[in-house]
């Protein structure tokens, strides 16, 4: 079969980017070209572009592999991302890529993007283990294979953080303004997270860079939603068969997609809104909404669904006794919110609900269940130290908690950036009966939970019912 180029033709019902993409002209630079960025990001972009064009194409890096660029490059940067559920297919040929880099490979040429007046905008999706945050300090992880890296040699980065240094570097000495950076990670607060991270690096490199990254640079915070499985043979198979071409990045996603950015740019930007986006004066009650409620009920649901033997949310959804699980752990979370504005949070839920039974999408469970010494912090123990503060025994938290520990206890392919750490306290723990070792690592349970002896019973009380 013939790959997918800017000649194949599309069959009836497959949807075309609504520009000229031969007058398209780089404006983004995305870090990060894998599968979510490609069914959320780069398709916000498309759908703003055909409302309201300008020069706002997307050049896709890629930090460590070289594939997805050279089957970037292979099929003239276009792909297709298939909406599924009940109703049918619905396949989008996406045309805001313009071009790939392999930063392995190619790093000159993506420094040279990065300090182009050109770009005025270099977006994230690295996940939240590439970043080199201390979660102990909230700065710089020091041990961090790429921050020492880029410490030692700034000129030559290999990671996020040095790439956005350096390239910021180079635009002050040519005296260009800074790009926004607009990280699209789940980390609370992203913005000021990754801001925090730069300005401590380029501190450490040259205080008066940090100065002007300080007061001209921005860090808008942003929230992301959409389900996006790893892409499949069988995703792969059936794109072909829709779109009588090989399509080799083609995804398969829900039709659900959301995106909150606080409106503080450096200079300007799409017309994001008009594909749907909302811009807004803080993201934090957003953010807080999909961490707690989409993310800690998918690390939840997860980590019982790989104990149970169950491959995919939709199998955990599917059997009642988990689905109820998974709205009660909804339930405990929503009563740490705050008023999100605009929205209604027992439809949100509802909405979540349909979303995670979604028989057309095959996300694995497997695949959520990796990093959670990242991602357990902020989208369950948070909301445990607030469900506490309120006077709630957090029991539904207590008990997502003890299906992670038993996880890392038994499973034999523990993806994870503090594995060696976890596997010596899943040890302690089978040995003891107790969770305490997990207690005891350094900067994982916030000083509250560590300190509640009641809160820590539930878990161990959890892990003994398992």
């Amino acid at each position: 079969m013939q790959p997918l180029t800017s000649a194949t033709p599309l069959p009836a019902g497959v949807l075309s980017p609504g520009f000229d993409r031969q007058r398209l002209k780089p404006g983004i630079v995305h870090l990060g070209f894998g599968a979510f960025h490609r069914a959320h990001q780069a398709v916000y972009t498309d759908l703003a572009l055909a409302e309201e064009f300008g020069d706002w194409g997307i050049i896709g890096v890629s930090l460590r592999s070289r594939q997805a660029v050279e089957d970037l490059r292979r099929q003239d940067h276009l792909f297709t991302v298939t909406a599924r559920d009940a109703s049918g297919p619905q396949m989008r040929l996406v045309g805001s890529v313009i071009g790939g880099i392999s930063a392995a490979d190619e790093r000159e040429n993506l420094l040279a993007r990065l300090e182009s007046p050109d770009t005025r905008i270099v977006t994230l999706t690295v996940t939240e283990k590439a970043y080199g945050l201390d979660p102990v300090t909230g700065g710089l992880d020091l041990a961090h294979p790429a921050i020492a890296a880029d410490l030692a040699d700034p000129e030559a980065p290999t990671g996020a953080i040095g790439f956005l240094v350096e390239g910021l570097a180079r635009r002050r000495r040519a005296g260009t303004a800074p790009f926004t950076v607009l990280c699209c990670d789940n980390l609370p607060t992203n913005g000021r997270v990754v801001r925090r991270l730069v300005l401590d690096m380029a501190t450490r490199r040259d205080p008066l860079l940090a100065d002007w990254i300080a007061a001209e640079g921005a860090f808008p915070c942003t929230m992301v939603d959409r389900i996006v499985p790893a892409a499949t043979a069988e995703t792969l198979s059936r794109a072909a068969e829709l779109l009588g071409a090989e399509d080799r990045l083609a995804l398969d996603t829900e039709p659900f997609l959301q995106w909150v950015i606080e409106d503080r740019f450096a200079s300007d930007r799409p017309a994001w809104e008009k594909a749907g986006a909302l811009f807004v004066e803080t993201v934090e009650p957003y953010e807080k909404m999909k961490l707690r409620l989409l993310n800690g009920a998918h690390s939840m649901l997860a980590y019982l669904g790989q104990l149970k033997g169950l491959a995919f949310v939709r199998d955990v959804m599917a059997v009642p006794e988990h689905a109820a699980r998974v709205r009660r752990h909804m339930a405990a979370s929503a009563r740490t919110l705050d008023p999100v504005p605009g929205i209604d949070l027992d439809a949100y839920q509802a909405e979540l609900i349909a979303r995670f039974s979604n028989p057309t999408i095959a996300h694995k469970t497997k695949q959520i269940a990796m990093d959670g010494s990242q991602k357990m912090p902020q989208r369950i123990f948070a909301a445990t130290v607030d469900a506490l503060a309120h006077g709630d025994q957090a029991v539904e938290f207590a008990e997502a908690t003890a299906f992670w520990i038993d996880y890392i206890r038994t499973t034999d392919l523990l993806e994870d950036p503090r594995a060696d750490e976890l596997r010596a306290a899943g040890r302690r723990s089978a040995e003891t009966g107790s969770p305490d070792a997990f207690f005891a690592l350094p900067g994982l349970f916030p000083e509250a939970l560590v300190q509640n002896a009641a809160w820590r019973e539930r878990v161990a009380e959890a892990l003994t019912r398992i």
